[in-house]
């Protein structure tokens, strides 16, 4: 997942200053000058709680003087005095901005959350300064109207259609009053996600597991008895066990607990954890946030906020997504039946007596993979320590694909300590970016896995990108290894993904630059390097025992791949089901009532026939992050449009030789250093050949024949 940042870098400030004409001394806050580290990566020993709040705000007051010069220009707008000046305003902002998104949501604390509350309608406030500036409007639309004349470069081009829909897109064109209307609709929905962001973290936190009577826990391996056992004592529960909570429905540990009662309880804590009548209950929160959205896109000209959110993205229109959808949800469906009616079938012989539950899922699938492939989970993590997978796979296979190296800097000050800073190099030996992982699972951190920029990348501002990577991985008891699962290793190749889309970032402008481009695209090069984990030459340099160094037998990895399509109709399901129900939420009407969230939720899935009882969404509407507070309103579809794009990729390269410097060189430099700055939609077909085609997804999906040779 691409975590959109706290602050969109264009967003232009409308806030006043303060009316105490006592001037605060800044002198000592880090964030009011270039950081002297390499990249004007952020000093974390030198940052504290308290430099936030002053910087945000001056950092606003001084973007609110720069772009009300430019507004107020009397020169004739051209591209260099409107929107040149406009991509070099805001340095401050955009350097608080970075370390404040990614602190907010990978180590946070409460005096930065309720910081984070109390900034957010402002920072709304300041989007609308600018994109609701008339005469600003008025300034790029005449560029805008003139851009077939100004001989610009194609990157300059691109700017200006961005910087003009942008505007369009956020109601420029509205007369005074609804501009008015508006700006309350976006302070509230602000305030409201903030607000969401801060009760799903407290949510998952207080929704944890925790068993008392160690023999419920039968199943887990010793190493997980002891990580929990780790974890209770950290939430002061000593002598007990404690199992957190991820961010999807499904747990980790469903697949090995082996006492049916403690599958439930640990399926039912996932469930309901945001739905307890408690201050954390998000559903009233969510509710609103979608009448909002309503009415927002209502204001602006749209049926609905669907409508208006797809209007930059690949896919154009509700009715796009909906059609692309409906290709995947027969066969989806059909397929997850009958693994349901094979688990079914496993739990009858063993005389269960029960009917398949979603808590009784993944015990049970396991149990059929293995008959079915001879494969266990327990065989297979000894080969994936995390840190070696990171060096010798993840690393291993840019540098076989695109030349880079790593060093890693321990001189880099870092936000928490097991956080990581490496030095990227490029294949000329230069140095071209800072990276920073962050793997393993906090209570002040939120759910999922992501990649972020903490600098952006652009050469009119004279930066480099500082990237990082964030997961939710079970941190190992003291002495013992990170060992993990193929998921997760997939799940570190996917985010580095998004990485690689940042580093070979080179665009003159921060608003177009790396990873800043539609949602429904932004997924193609973090889930095209998901290939390269099972790729038989990175995976023999990565798959080693952690204890003796033995590559993995050929026959375990034989199995490994045998079983990639297994449980893919209950995995592809899921996710059409969350797509589902972020579509419909942001296909409401302005003049639908405020929604029963539960109700609402169970009727939309069975309007599209999703509504599997042993196949929950992949998230519930009361704590789907991505769709209420990280940016993917009505862009949850894009992880499988996004699919589409990277297996049809993929497909080329081996059509093409595979892994080669030749084709990974090709790649990066028709897909991964361009950015936004071409339309998206010839980008692929550019280097594809052809439109976006469905068949390898579903071949690779095990939902379709393989063409014929």
């Amino acid at each position: 997942m691409k975590l959109s940042s706290f602050l969109l870098l264009a967003a232009i400030v409308a806030m006043s200053s303060s009316c105490n004409n006592n001037k605060p001394d800044n002198s000592a806050n880090p964030f009011f000058t270039e950081s002297k580290l390499p990249f004007q990566a952020p000093d974390f020993d030198k940052i504290k709680n308290s430099d936030f709040k002053p910087a945000i705000e001056e950092g606003m007051k001084q973007q609110l003087d720069e772009v009300q010069k430019i507004a107020k220009n009397t020169e004739a707008p051209t591209f260099e005095n409107t929107l040149v000046a406009m991509e070099k305003s805001g340095q401050l902002l955009r350097r608080v901005s970075g370390v404040f998104g990614a602190l907010t949501s990978a180590n946070t604390n409460p005096e930065l959350q309720k910081l984070q509350e109390e900034e957010a309608p402002k920072l709304a406030a300041t989007n609308d300064a600018i994109f609701l500036n008339s005469k600003l409007f008025k300034r790029v639309e005449t560029i805008y109207n003139q851009r077939a004349d100004l001989k610009l470069d194609p990157e300059s081009l691109r700017l200006v259609e961005y910087y003009f829909q942008r505007f369009e897109l956020a109601g420029a064109k509205l007369n005074d009053a609804d501009k008015e209307q508006l700006k309350k609709y976006n302070g509230e929905e602000a305030s409201l996600s903030a607000k969401f962001t801060n009760q799903l973290l407290a949510a998952a936190k207080t929704g944890a597991l925790v068993i008392s009577d160690k023999a419920e826990l039968a199943g887990l391996s010793d190493e997980a008895i002891e990580a929990a056992a780790k974890n209770a004592k950290a939430a002061n529960k000593d002598g007990k066990w404690l199992i957190s909570l991820q961010n999807t429905t499904t747990q980790p540990d469903l697949q090995s607990l082996s006492v049916r009662a403690t599958r439930q309880k640990l399926f039912e804590a996932s469930w309901n954890r945001a739905e307890h009548n408690d201050s954390n209950d998000t559903r009233a929160t969510i509710a609103r946030i979608a009448e909002i959205r309503a009415k927002k896109a209502k204001l602006i000209g749209f049926p609905n906020f669907a409508s208006l959110q797809l209007q930059d993205q690949m896919a154009k229109t509700p009715e796009t997504v909906e059609a692309f959808l409906r290709k995947l949800i027969p066969a989806a469906t059909a397929k997850a039946k009958n693994e349901a009616a094979d688990i079914q079938a496993v739990i009858d012989a063993q005389k269960g007596g029960f009917k398949l539950q979603p808590w009784d899922w993944d015990f049970y699938a396991e149990q059929v993979r293995k008959a079915k492939y001879d494969l266990n989970e327990s065989e297979i993590k000894p080969y994936f320590e995390l840190y070696n997978v990171l060096q010798n796979g993840v690393f291993y296979a840019a540098n076989q694909l695109y030349g880079l190296t790593f060093k890693e800097r321990k001189d880099i000050p870092v936000y928490q300590k097991d956080v990581r800073v490496f030095e990227v190099f490029d294949k000329d030996s230069s140095s071209i970016a800072l990276f920073y992982c962050d793997y393993f699972k906090r209570d002040n951190k939120n759910g999922g896995a992501w990649m972020d920029n903490m600098v952006g990348q652009s050469k009119l501002l004279g930066t480099k990108p500082v990237i990082f990577n964030v997961c939710n991985f079970t941190k190992p008891a003291d002495g013992q290894p990170a060992l993990i699962s193929y998921s997760d290793v997939t799940t570190m190749f996917h985010e580095f993904g998004h990485g690689l889309h940042g580093i070979f970032a080179s665009q003159q402008y921060p608003s177009l630059s790396g990873t800043a481009t539609a949602r429904d695209f932004v997924e193609f090069p973090s889930q095209f390097n998901e290939h390269w984990a099972l790729d038989s030459q990175v995976f023999r340099h990565y798959a080693t025992h952690y204890k003796t160094g033995e590559l993995m037998p050929q026959a375990l990895v034989d199995k490994i791949k045998k079983a990639a399509t297994f449980n893919q109709g209950y995995a592809l399901t899921e996710i059409l089901a969350a797509a589902d129900l972020d579509m419909q939420w942001h296909t409401l009407t302005a003049d639908a009532p405020l929604q029963d969230v539960d109700k609402y939720e169970i009727l939309a899935l069975q309007k599209t026939h999703l509504d599997l009882p042993e196949v929950p969404s992949r998230y519930r509407s009361s704590y789907f992050l991505h769709i209420w507070s990280n940016g993917y309103a009505a862009g949850y579809y894009a992880y499988l449009w996004t699919e589409m794009l990277d297996d049809d990729a993929f497909a080329w390269f081996k059509e093409h030789g595979g892994l080669t410097r030749e084709n990974g060189q090709r790649f990066r430099d028709m897909i991964l250093s361009r950015g936004n700055t071409m339309d998206l939609a010839k980008m692929f077909l550019d280097f594809r050949g052809h439109e976006p085609d469905i068949q390898p997804m579903l071949e690779n999906r095990g939902l379709a024949p393989e063409k014929k040779k």
